[in-house]
């Protein structure tokens, strides 16, 4: 089966067994991401390429064993992703993810830059120290938006590959939600974003939960007291929080109910590569392999089979 350029194909698959790494930490790359024997990243795609026509339920086979669900939409294209961006809620492994993703690619003899959260300063976020009042959303909007712009006019001077933490929603579009923007200006915004990072070839990895009161809980109780005390009092001093009357853990569990379902609208309306992966079992060794199975896939090679 051939796409056209312009095609996009949107599938989903799940693997079973009964063996699970659901308690697998975020070790060596070598150890986690299961390739053919003896391959790096590129000799994956190599491997993958000599079989056109094959079946695609090959990429389900090649991640091992466990269970997880892929949502992929991504249209065929001849030309690498320039820019990667790993998205969901605070402790999604997003920062981890980034980390190792940038590793993999530069141990395979593919440059890439990993920015992850905590680099300062942030080379796209935009940050100020205001009080919540002082910050008006439009300008926040804006001012975010500008910053996008300068690093992808950057970017595109260079061949490296930037593998980014959130700031397509966690950072920016997160602020402007706790501001109690406008939906339309928050669409606006994003929209915006994606228009400008068009001319990295940008792709969307999208982390996700089916459950959000337990992830919330337990990056709760992984990360502690004090961590918890920080975001409550940050996030819960905000427009929306105080309009909504949210206070506590459980406050700041309803808060991020709400803002997911912000993402998942702003994700489904999204018209650029984009892959949702459900990872509350923390496989993974298992949604590494995805991501560069999909990243490193042959370009121009058919992609569009019925998984279910």
């Amino acid at each position: 089966m051939s796409l056209s350029v312009k095609a996009k194909a949107t599938f989903q698959y799940a693997v079973t067994s009964p063996a699970s790494d659901q308690n697998a930490k975020h070790s060596s790359p070598t150890s986690l991401v299961r390739r053919p024997e003896g391959a790096d990243l590129n000799a994956r795609a190599r491997h993958l390429s000599m079989r056109p026509g094959a079946d695609e339920a090959s990429l389900v086979a090649a991640h091992g064993t466990g269970y997880h669900r892929l949502v992929m939409t991504r249209p065929v294209c001849s030309i690498r992703s320039g820019l990667v961006i790993v998205e969901g809620i605070m402790g999604s492994g997003k920062s981890t993810t980034v980390r190792r993703l940038a590793d993999r690619l530069n141990g395979s003899g593919i440059t890439a830059l990993g920015i992850t959260e905590g680099v300062n300063p942030h080379p796209i976020r935009f940050d100020w120290d205001e009080p919540w009042a002082d910050m008006p959303a439009i300008q926040l909007a804006q001012s975010a938006a500008v910053h996008w712009r300068t690093y992808v006019n950057l970017a595109t001077m260079s061949e490296r590959i930037t593998v980014v933490d959130g700031q397509l929603f966690h950072g920016n579009l997160t602020a402007l939600f706790l501001l109690d923007a406008d939906t339309a200006l928050m669409r606006g915004y994003v929209h915006e974003v994606v228009t400008a990072i068009e001319p990295l070839r940008p792709l969307l990895i999208y982390f996700n939960q089916d459950d959000v009161e337990r992830a919330i809980r337990t990056v709760a109780a992984e990360r502690g007291d004090a961590w918890v005390t920080y975001q409550v009092d940050w996030k819960l001093s905000s427009p929306y929080a105080v309009r909504h009357g949210l206070v506590g853990l459980d406050g700041l569990i309803e808060l991020y109910r709400n803002y997911r379902k912000l993402t998942d609208l702003l994700y489904a309306e999204l018209d650029i590569p984009k892959i949702s992966i459900e990872n509350s079992r923390r496989e993974w060794s298992k949604y590494e392999a995805t991501i560069d199975t999909i990243l490193m896939y042959p370009p121009g090679v058919a992609e569009a089979a019925n998984l279910d």
